[in-house]
């Protein structure tokens, strides 16, 4: 018999709910704004230094925002 004061049992049906992300987002839906602007830059410039040049660096510091933006719900990229 459950009472008012026992502790409820946590969903595990969405295994992207924890503690830093407790609305569940999935990797893919996470960090959106951070994601469109990678994604732009690497559209204009390249991801790849060793396939585009040194123009792909210019993607450096959006692809450290977007990477800090995931650690910050708990991915590990």
């Amino acid at each position: 018999m459950s009472t008012s004061s026992d502790p409820k049992p946590q969903d595990t049906s969405n295994k992207h709910v924890t503690e830093l992300n407790p609305k569940g987002i999935k990797p893919c839906c996470a960090c959106p704004e951070t994601k469109a602007a990678r994604d732009d830059c690497f559209f204009k410039f390249g991801h790849s230094v060793e396939e585009h040049g040194e123009s792909a660096k210019k993607c450096e510091d959006l692809v450290r925002k977007h990477r800090e933006c995931m650690a910050s719900l708990g991915f590990k990229i």
